[in-house]
């Protein structure tokens, strides 16, 4: 449920992995569409839908680079498919390549109907029983690191878990909640080493990483790497999926949240420690991106 184990020096688009869990699950953003199928075990799952109860034959869908953690309330084993999200959007280019010029109307079709970028979908026993066997041998292909034939196999399967978890995903026409932002932008082709393809986004977010206290402003980094302010910005979302701003406050929120897992610091503490000097203004970024506050993510990681 938090990492991906095939080799990222072999790109592929879909993987899937199976695993079992019996303690928290740190937040966590991937660069990856995500659905997680929890197959038993019961487990709270917090993100931007909130804090949610997670039970067998439920399906956790989370777009790219959205935070998400995790708290079994027994031992937890589940499946989760990643999917690239520039893989989905050559099927829709290809898929609809007669009404569409290229890829980036692709992405936008993608987005429209606004799709939750965090939902829990509720399958049905049936529906969960057909998928079980697709699952097993999709991870079976994921962890075939020698089969290079397989991808054929691998789309099959999971082109058939699509058809059956795609009338569960809610979907609306207009944008109707804060959570429908821009969370899915494209990120980085990951064919070779998941990383940004221009080393200036990269140090900008090195730099952001190592002093979250600093008020960075879209100037001071743009210069920094050299760069006009409108490039800097246009690489940094080509890189990440997110303007500078919104990454630098996804790092304060995951920097928070260990904060307040691993340490004994008073909470106010840790929100000046990772450059929160307003405990409102930090307690709804933070509910923002983890779904609860930060006072009951506390309460959540010290019942473990």
């Amino acid at each position: 449920m938090d990492g991906v184990r095939a080799s990222p020096f072999i790109f592929r688009p879909i993987v899937a992995e199976t695993s079992t869990h019996t303690s928290a699950l740190r937040p966590l953003a991937h660069d990856w569409v995500r659905v997680v199928f929890l197959r038993s075990g019961t487990a709270i799952v917090y993100s931007e839908f909130g804090e949610q109860p997670l039970r067998p034959g439920d399906a956790l869908l989370l777009g790219a680079n959205v935070l998400s953690g995790c708290h079994p309330e027994e031992p937890v084993t589940a499946t989760t498919i990643f999917l690239d999200r520039d893989y989905l959007v050559d099927k829709m280019f290809w898929q609809h390549s007669a009404v569409l010029t290229h890829r980036l109307e692709a992405s936008q079709l993608l987005d429209d109907p606004y799709v939750e970028p965090a939902q829990i979908l509720h399958l049905s026993d049936q529906d969960f029983t057909e998928i079980i066997p697709w699952l097993d041998e999709l991870t079976e292909l994921s962890c075939d690191q020698e089969n290079s034939g397989g991808f054929i196999s691998t789309e099959r399967l999971l082109l058939c878990i699509i058809q059956v978890i795609v009338p569960h995903i809610e979907v609306s026409a207009t944008r109707r909640s804060a959570t429908q932002r821009h969370t899915t932008e494209p990120t980085q082709p990951r064919r070779r080493v998941p990383s940004p393809l221009r080393p200036e986004a990269r140090r900008a977010a090195e730099m952001m990483r190592s002093d979250l206290t600093h008020r960075w402003s879209l100037t001071e980094l743009a210069e920094t790497v050299h760069l006009s302010v409108p490039q800097f910005h246009r690489i940094f979302v080509d890189a990440y999926g997110k303007t500078p701003q919104t990454y630098l406050t996804m790092l304060r929120a995951e920097e928070l949240a260990r904060l307040l897992r691993e340490t004994d610091l008073p909470v106010e503490v840790a929100m000046r420690q990772v450059g929160w000097n307003t405990r409102g203004h930090a307690a709804r970024f933070f509910r923002q991106y983890l779904g609860v506050t930060p006072a009951r993510y506390r309460e959540l990681t010290q019942t473990r």
